[in-house]
């Protein structure tokens, strides 16, 4: 089950969750149009073409012009993955025995408004509101056209249902997904039993014909209109559950509909997270090992974050390798210094986006999307802890380690590198007085201040040799998916119960 699970992560290490989405809705939108062809939905070929060539063309070209009318670079990725939401969202356009002018105006206006939103409805260059929902909602209030969601239906559900679980997996949104879909479907539920349904086709109803799990898997899971910490997304999820089955209607104007849940949704995310773009000015990059690069970088104003959590960069670059352009990195620095720092692997071989960071001059910019993660160490500093790093994922915990309250913790670090010219951060982990044991494949001899764990397998039995208080401690593991999930196993099976894990799956 382990190998399994460590070549799915491989595999979908190689897309960003952009890229994913778009392949993932593309896909879905390519199967529309076989069910279209079987005669399992009511829409004719010719109108779902024509609606699906509108949408994407609408979106991509004017995300486009408004991107020049700002002076910033577009995002054709985003423009896209917009587009076929709204494809999804929108009913095709009628187009025999008439043009249905006022709803093809409506999706067009959906369209356009969706790409405004982006760079509008904006706060220090970062968007608001999920740009196809605020599309969707302004033009159902201009009366041309409402969304009508018609991907929830059951044929649909054969490619849908793997879609969505592939992109939850990916973002590691499947527990927000959990607690959206479990309150919702329970609402609805008790709705139509109270009507007279009998209980199993009141719980079928709401996920194959309701818009429950085409709005949780790509629009409530949209990363840059969440807050950053787990337990606010969840939280989320259950008030936009409440506002998505819930009826309401307020003075016969606005009433329930997904697409307002969502953008009440986005408000609130907005309010608890890190509130707009973040400038960062590049300082210079120094190696940390042959295949590490530590980059620093100079924010123009104060960021909010704690050690171990992540920063999302945007950065633009002409020869995609297919990945994206907006890459997570773990900061390295602790929070209130001067300049923010990323460690980065940069062993060969490079993609697109590492090569766009590396040929960065001083005093070039890029911006930063988001802030979040919860890797973070307890609140309580009393509590023991045991941080595992398997290469580069001694990233975040060079931050916990070179803040203010590492000193008053009791800190081991087991840190795994396949020799000692591999050793990253050795600076802040000599300075941190944490106890550092060091297992490095090549048998060398790690600094004086590093214990020796040899070359052996860590596995449950040695690392209950190496720390015998193991089961006592909150341990964490970071890493390549591979070794967080051997070391997570390894640490269980020493008895550890409280496990936290960042797994690096490759930019």
């Amino acid at each position: 089950m382990i190998a399994i699970k460590a070549r799915v992560d491989a595999w979908l290490g190689h897309f960003t969750m952009y890229r994913l989405i778009l392949w993932v809705l593309a896909v879905l939108a390519a199967y529309s149009m076989v069910l279209n062809a079987l005669g399992w939905l009511s829409f004719g070929l010719p109108e779902m073409l024509v609606h699906l060539v509108l949408c994407l063309g609408l979106t991509y070209a004017s995300n486009r012009l408004v991107a020049m009318l700002f002076k910033v670079q577009p995002h054709s990725e985003s423009s896209l993955i917009t587009g076929l939401l709204l494809y999804f969202l929108f009913w095709p356009t009628e187009l025999i025995p008439s043009v249905q002018i006022p709803d093809l105006a409506g999706v067009a206006v959906a369209c356009v408004l969706a790409s405004v939103s982006k760079y509008v409805l904006a706060f220090r260059g970062r968007h608001i509101f999920n740009p196809a929902a605020a599309g969707a909602f302004i033009a159902g209030l201009t009366g041309l056209n409402t969304a009508t969601w018609w991907a929830a239906t059951p044929a649909m559900l054969w490619f849908l249902v793997p879609g969505v679980l592939l992109v939850l997996y990916r973002t590691l949104k499947v527990l927000m997904a959990c607690a959206f879909l479990v309150v919702a479907v329970s609402v609805v539920c008790a709705a139509l039993v109270r009507g007279g349904m009998t209980l199993g086709p009141a719980l079928w109803q709401p996920i194959s014909q309701q818009p429950l799990l085409f709005f949780v898997g790509f629009m409530l899971t949209e990363p840059l209109t969440l807050p950053p910490r787990r337990w606010q997304q969840v939280a989320l999820a259950v008030v936009v559950a409440l506002l998505f089955a819930v009826p309401y209607n307020l003075a016969g104007v606005i009433a329930n509909s997904p697409e307002l849940a969502l953008l009440i949704g986005n408000l609130l995310a907005f309010l608890l997270g890190q509130r707009g773009g973040i400038m960062l000015t590049f300082k210079g990059s120094r190696p940390l090992t042959p295949f590490t690069t530590e980059f620093r970088f100079e924010p123009r104003r104060p960021v909010r974050f704690l050690p171990g959590q992540f920063m999302e960069l945007n950065l633009p670059h002409s020869r995609s390798d297919g990945k994206g352009r907006r890459r997570v990195f773990s900061i390295t620095s602790a929070p209130g210094s001067a300049e923010m720092t990323f460690g980065v692997g940069t062993a060969e071989p490079v993609s697109a986006a590492k090569r766009a960071l590396l040929a960065l001059e001083p005093g070039e910019c890029v911006q930063g999307t988001a802030v979040g993660g919860d890797f973070v160490l307890p609140p309580d500093a009393g509590k023991p802890v045991l941080l595992i790093a398997a290469g580069i994922g001694i990233a975040p915990f060079l931050s916990q380690l070179a803040s203010g309250d590492s000193a008053r913790r009791d800190i081991v670090v087991l840190y795994l590198a396949p020799g000692a010219a591999e050793l990253a951060g050795s600076d802040i982990l000599a300075a941190s007085g944490a106890r550092v044991i060091a297992r490095l494949s090549d048998g060398s001899p790690p600094p004086s201040f590093m214990h020796d764990a040899g070359r052996s397998r860590i596995d449950g039995d040695s690392l209950r040799e190496l720390i015998p208080d193991v089961a006592k401690r909150d341990v964490y593991v970071s890493g390549s998916p591979a070794n967080v999930d051997a070391l997570r196993s390894a640490a269980r099976h020493a008895g550890a119960r409280r496990i936290h894990v960042d797994a690096f799956a490759g930019y």
